[in-house]
């Protein structure tokens, strides 16, 4: 068959078996993370995150339609868009791969047979299926997220300069590289990640254009890659607006212009000068300059993608990050001002302390007919910096993890060499390595592994040396647990030796598209310490890069085996060997722990949140998996529209509260009181408490009018001398009006005589920030019209000291106006019955908890404590009210829908164990022994793995789940005995004592 039908061919063959494996294993709704807020914003156009992804939400929608109207498949199919994204990634990287292996064998060979076709294809299945199969790749292709049509762009790009490398000679050759740059502009409405592989381009531009290549000339054009790369990153993509933004400042303050005015002049000047440089690079017969301004034209054209988000900001959807209508907003957000920059080649160090402070650029912000002066940007200097400041922060938990990780003792200063131990081991090891080692070498678990290099949890391994460790069946029988036996690394290498050897100009090119999508991210994000999440989607860009050379490991063992046969039947060799053991491999230990075809848990968590409120509240959440996912149970599938979502993470912005008092949804406003002109930016961002002497609590309205009042009566002096509003008591209360309260239906009439005349509590602040003073405002005004609720999974830092009014209604806290139990220490375990036992016997789901083929580390070690704790909660308090037969009804509902042997942490062993005792005191002994057997199972298989530790390597023995464990088996002993199951305690009391005696050397130390 002629080479480029094969080679076509086979690239959709590719593309075919990517992309119905990733059918197969797509997830059927929403996914956690940013997965709900990216659907949401598709299927609405609405506003997401900063910087902004509008092509994605533009190209989502259209695969949205594809649901017909079925709102509950919406996710299905915007997760196929990622799916055929990703399918397409490997056809385009095959295509890559055959383009790289035939330059490596046209050099070399008098003939280009059939051997060397075959060799080729090899070379092409074999990197692009292993590809297909990467863990990092895989997890991206099945969920909605913007990482998979990322790295398609970067494909797609990097098969077009290998189509401009191989007819650059001929005439109209250069549409490629037109085309690079309108992909370029495209992919900047996805993701940044695509304008990393500048620089590669770059080199294969000059090694093909360029006659007298020397080491010197190949640097310079490296540089100007660089170059490239920043001009399109700061130039084009962020100057653009910041110069519209200034243009629009000029013509509506100073001309009286209407707002946009001055950008829309901009940009046509913009336009002017574009075509101008093309026709005067016409005339003057200069082509390189007309390549230039024609692929500058092309980035701005595909650019222009984002002129989606301030016409959607401006249509106020309900989704609206930041609502970036305007030229300064939008500046801020797409270059994410609101985060802060890390220091890059100069900085403090994490000790640092700041000696002086100078004022920077004007912050300007949208009035009502003016840009109006919010504030200056701060610059400060300090007294401790650095070189390449890797160790920077000066958040008191980043600094511990700092000291620990580096072993720098309390009060020694760090040093330069402390600087860059961080970086290797930490940033550079930790932080990117590691990923790629789960990518080509294996892992134990999915599980989130930052904060240590010796614990199973997120760790590499090969799988070789795991049968003599006494891993615990929790890992060895995991879907997560993938080893790999190191092989495609391997390969990997014996490709990269190979092609250094045979083709130098062309190695070096994917190696730098290997570093600056790998290492390169690396040192330019510089991550301060502890991310929320394992990091490993930034880099798939470099995991792809390594994927060329696994394909060339065909060539170089065909070459090996050409000693013996034909070119032909070592290259079918070698291609059968190579597939069998990397992507069959890869494609056979992946497929369990990336099959999300059965998993619903972030949809029904996000549905129980909803449904545990009460008709109209207001739930407070934090997070982004207690929040993203409700929203789109919301704004997708309309699930409980009247509760109003109010994320507390973005409460603090001037933007969010505005947004706060429209309606939304089936939600009217929220009631706060305060005009916008109260809570802008840069007005009362923070009040600072000063002890004002004030004993007795006061009202929670006279306080907010106070700290909000413009009265310099009312006001303190700050060390410049301006007037500014304080906090002069930590002690509030809200007085109770017991006839609303009634009339709401607040609390059910048989509560009535609990009711509290006031609420009084304790500030825990020392200071208000905007998101505290709106919430103030709220409480202050509500009048019990509208319950208010809190996610169970809000920090204690966000309740504002309330805790002794929160009840638990399921997922939710609910602030009641009850007398206080001041004789309960759980003071977050209390529970509401009638409504939480409702809720969650009636009205809940599980997410397939059950029968799920795979659940992912939020589902396990996020959900399943929180579920583990609502049921516990519910019983017990079912049992401290006489209601026994409920309690058990709660405990058999917890044994019908949720694993039996599934335990993230030892912890839920300890939880499960109260469990089992309470099935024992409620005469269920059946349930009681089932629940304990099983635990017991769980902590055997534990401790074997412990005392293995403990006898060739203590300094890894977790102390703390030893102690635990063994406090667990103790009272499972004594419950067996107390309820008279005779068997099943002896068994118990064995283990109890030969364990005692097994970790009798570390029973009874401090935990660790």
């Amino acid at each position: 068959m002629q080479y480029t039908k094969l080679n076509n061919l086979l690239g959709w063959l590719c593309f075919l078996i990517a992309t119905t494996t990733f059918i197969l294993t797509l997830e059927p709704s929403v996914s956690f993370w940013d997965c709900g807020e990216f659907i949401s914003c598709a299927f609405r156009l609405q506003v997401s995150h900063q910087p902004g992804y509008p092509m994605f939400a533009m190209l989502g929608k259209v695969f949205s339609l594809l649901s017909m109207g079925d709102n509950t498949k919406v996710p299905f199919y915007t997760n196929s868009m990622a799916a055929i994204a990703s399918g397409a990634t490997v056809m385009f990287l095959f295509w890559t791969i055959t383009a790289v292996a035939k330059k490596v064998l046209v050099g070399r060979e008098k003939d280009f047979g059939d051997g060397q076709t075959a060799v080729i294809m090899g070379a092409g299945l074999v990197g692009a299926l292993a590809f297909t199969f990467t863990d990092t790749f895989w997890f991206s292709a099945v969920e909605t997220i913007v990482f998979a049509l990322s790295i398609l762009c970067i494909a797609v790009v990097f098969w077009a300069i290998m189509k401009w490398d191989a007819h650059a000679d001929e005439p109209g050759a250069d549409k490629w590289l037109i085309f690079i740059a309108y992909v370029m502009g495209l992919s900047i409405g996805i993701h940044l990640l695509n304008l990393l592989t500048i620089p590669a381009i770059a080199l294969v531009y000059y090694f093909r254009r360029y006659k007298n290549i020397t080491g010197g000339s190949a640097f310079v054009a490296f540089l100007m890659g660089v170059v490239i790369l920043a001009f399109v990153q700061y130039g084009i993509r962020g100057y653009t607006i910041k110069f519209a933004a200034f243009f629009d400042l000029f013509f509506v303050n100073s001309l009286g212009m209407g707002f946009g005015s001055g950008a829309i002049v901009f940009f046509l000047l913009l336009i002017g000068i574009i075509v101008g440089g093309i026709i005067y690079s016409i005339r003057k017969n200069k082509p390189v300059l007309n390549l230039a301004f024609i692929c500058v034209a092309f980035i701005y054209l595909g650019y222009g993608s984002f002129a989606y988000i301030p016409i959607r900001a401006t249509a106020n959807t309900n989704l609206n990050n930041s609502h970036p209508d305007n030229a300064f907003t939008l500046y801020g957000y797409l270059n994410r001002i609101q985060y802060g920059d890390n220091p890059l080649l100069t900085g403090p160090y994490f000790d640092a302390q700041i000696t002086d402070q100078t004022e920077g650029s004007t912050i300007y912000s949208k009035g009502d007919k003016k840009y109006e002066a919010t504030g200056k940007t701060i610059n400060y200097k300090y007294d401790h910096t650095t070189i390449l400041p890797r160790m920077y922060s000066t958040d008191p938990s980043d600094q511990g993890f700092y000291r620990g990780w580096g072993q720098i003792p309390e009060g020694q200063a760090p040093n330069f060499t402390d600087n860059l131990k961080w970086m290797f081991s930490w940033q550079m090891y930790q932080m990117y390595f590691r990923y790629f080692l789960w990518n080509y070498v294996g892992r134990y678990n999915d599980a989130d592994g930052q904060q240590s290099t010796e614990s199973i949890d997120g760790n590499w391994t090969s799988g070789i040396f795991d049968g003599g460790k006494h891993l615990p069946k929790n890992v060895l029988e995991n879907p997560s647990y993938t080893p790999l036996y190191g092989i495609p690394l391997v390969l990997g290498l014996i490709g990269l030796v190979y092609h250094v050897e045979r083709r130098k100009r062309d190695a070096l090119v994917i190696i730098l598209l290997w570093f600056f999508t790998g290492l390169a991210v690396v040192l330019y994000v510089n991550q301060p310490s502890v991310q929320p999440r394992e990091r490993d989607y930034s880099y798939v860009g470099s995991f792809y890069a390594f994927a060329i050379w696994i394909g060339l490991s065909v060539i170089a063992i065909a070459d090996g085996i050409r000693r013996k046969v034909n070119a032909k039947t070592a290259a079918y060799i070698a291609t059968a060997v190579c597939l069998l053991i990397a992507p069959v491999l890869m494609a056979k230990q992946e497929w369990r722990g990336h099959d999300r075809s059965t998993k619903m848990t972030p949809h029904d968590m996000a549905y129980n949140y909803l449904i545990s409120c009460p008709p109209n509240a207001i739930l407070f959440t934090y997070g982004d998996n207690d929040t993203y996912s409700l929203w789109y149970d919301q704004e997708v599938e309309g699930i409980r529209p009247d509760v109003r979502i109010v994320n507390l993470s973005l409460f603090s912005g001037a933007w969010y509260i505005r947004q706060m008092q429209r309606p939304m949804n089936a939600s009217a406003p929220l009631p706060i009181t305060m005009p916008f002109s109260k809570y802008k930016d840069g007005t009362r961002d923070v009040i600072y408490y000063s002890d004002g002497g004030i004993k007795d609590p006061v009202e929670l309205s006279d306080i907010f009018n106070f700290v909000t009042s413009d009265d310099h009566a009312m006001q303190g002096r700050s060390q410049g001398g301006d007037y500014v509003n304080y906090l002069p008591t930590k002690n509030f209360k809200l007085t109770v009006n017991a006839d609303e309260v009634m009339k709401n239906k607040v609390v059910s009439p048989e509560q009535r005589n609990q009711l509290a005349d006031t609420l009084e509590w304790k500030y825990t602040s020392n200071y208000i920030t905007k998101d505290d003073l709106a919430m103030i405002d709220i409480l202050a005004h509500n009048n019990w019209k509208r319950p208010i609720c809190f996610a169970t999974t809000v920090g204690s830092s966000n309740l504002m000291g309330l805790q002794k009014y929160l009840y638990k209604e399921g997922f939710t806290y609910r602030l009641l106006p009850l007398k206080a139990d001041t004789a309960n220490h759980e003071q977050l375990s209390k529970v509401n019955n009638a409504v939480m036992y409702d809720n969650v016997m009636n009205k809940f789901k599980f997410g397939k908890f059950k029968t799920a083929k795979y659940l992912d580390p939020e589902s396990t070690g996020m959900f399943y404590p929180v579920i583990t704790t609502t049921f516990l909660d519910l019983a017990t308090s079912l049992v401290k009210s006489g209601e026994n037969d409920k309690a058990l009804k709660v405990l058999h509902k917890y044994d019908d829908e949720l694993p039996e042997d599934l335990y993230p942490f030892i912890d839920i062993a300890g939880r499960k164990m109260y469990m089992a005792q309470m099935a024992y005191n409620l005469g269920d002994n059946k349930l009681g022994n089932k629940m304990a057997t099983n635990i017991n199972k769980y902590l055997m298989d534990q401790f074997g793995y412990f005392y293995h530790l403990l006898e060739t390597n203590s300094g890894r023995l977790p102390l703390r789940d030893v102690q635990l464990g063994m406090q667990v088996l103790e009272h499972l002993t004594e419950y067996t005995e107390k309820n008279q199951q005779t068997e099943l305690h002896k068994k118990l009391a064995a283990e109890l004592q030969d364990y005692n005696k097994k970790f009798a050397p570390v029973l009874g130390m401090p935990e660790q």
